[in-house]
């Protein structure tokens, strides 16, 4: 039988030949990708990757603490701004403006993280929507950050490295992601990961178990309020320009989407359900121009709706993809997943 014996093999990533060849090939795979791909396919790759940071951060709160939140925008609007700024005006070198407007968003995820020791369910995603929408008009008035007509990023040099193209970019972003990845999955299996499960479960019952609620819970907002502000720092740098109608209220409900859809309360959830519906939101917003199925949209748009509809078709896509994981497998991607894996485990029988 299997047992783990300490602490330590809870950490552990080569825990059989499989996983050390499929982590290997995945290395691999990611190191050669920009060298045999279309630049705008890195582009992707990149959109991608701040999307999993930031949904990495969200599952931490709603999947594993059990809070929600539907001001995400915000904070990933907060490092956006704060990277540039800092950069801009304080003349801070990218690799510290980062962490530090990543903690900067840590600190208003803690402020937002008070309400939530006496909210909980709808009220509490009420007091977190509002969040996000505030920051953007206040970000709108503030003339150091451009007002409403936004910023645009600095040139981006670490060193004597230039990183004028996305493929640059890529190299910086990919390490950067994959270590908050393994922060995050390592922070799961330590104290303040157990407790958060606790809170998450029963907070009644943690508290009487000696969990401090008031710490943990604002605990968990700061530090996935850091993710989101890291990935909107990153964020600025692949538009290369940012104005505060960029980070809206859909963003916020994209963001808990895509957690939603690959599954809380797991570490390949977040990653999978990131990666599919960030691609999927890119390649809707030219629908138009995808065959047969733009013409046949538009022409829909034009005999029963406005073509101005079709714009919103990422929201009834995305609508519709959360409505089917929410009746059909409430696990999500992370579900099917081990759906799939038991069943061949189990095949013949």
């Amino acid at each position: 039988m299997d047992m783990k014996r300490d602490y330590y093999e809870d950490v552990q990533f080569f825990t059989s030949g499989a996983i050390t060849f499929w982590l290997s090939t995945l290395v691999i795979g990611l190191t050669l990708f920009p060298f045999v791909a279309k630049n705008y396919y890195v582009y992707v790759a990149n959109y991608m990757a701040i999307n999993v940071i930031v949904v990495i951060g969200l599952n931490l709160l709603v999947g594993y603490t059990g809070q929600i939140s539907m001001g995400h925008a915000g904070f990933f609007a907060i490092g956006a701004y704060g990277t540039v700024a800092l950069m801009t005006h304080a003349h801070f070198p990218f690799l510290l403006a980062l962490p530090v407007a990543g903690l900067i968003a840590a600190g208003f995820g803690f402020l937002l993280g008070l309400p939530a020791l006496r909210l909980e369910g709808p009220y509490l995603a009420i007091a977190t929507l509002g969040f996000g929408i505030t920051i953007t008009q206040i970000i709108g008035k503030i003339k150091i950050l451009g007002e409403r007509q936004g910023l645009h990023a600095p040139e981006l040099t670490i060193g004597p490295w230039h990183l004028n193209t996305d493929r640059d970019f890529y190299f910086l972003l990919i390490p950067i992601t994959i270590f908050l990845a393994v922060l995050a999955r390592n922070l799961v299996h330590t104290k303040v990961g157990r407790a958060f499960i606790a809170i998450r479960d029963a907070d009644i019952a943690a508290e009487t178990m000696g969990v401090n609620l008031t710490f943990y819970k604002t605990l968990a907002f700061a530090v996935s309020a850091f993710y989101a502000g890291v990935g909107g720092g990153l964020y600025a740098f692949v538009l290369r320009f940012i104005e505060p109608e960029l980070f809206s209220l859909f963003m916020s409900v994209m963001f808990l989407t895509m957690a939603v859809v690959g599954g809380l309360g797991s570490m390949m959830g977040p990653i999978a359900g990131a990666s599919l519906l960030a691609l999927l939101d890119l390649q809707l917003r030219n629908i138009l121009g995808i065959p047969y199925i733009g013409e046949w949209l538009e022409a829909l748009s034009r005999n029963y709706f406005s073509i101005t509809g079709v714009s919103n078709i990422q929201m009834i896509v995305f609508g519709s993809i959360l409505i089917a994981i929410m009746l059909f497998e409430p696990l999500g991607i992370y579900g099917i997943w081990i759906r799939t894996k038991k069943y061949w485990k189990m095949w013949p029988y």
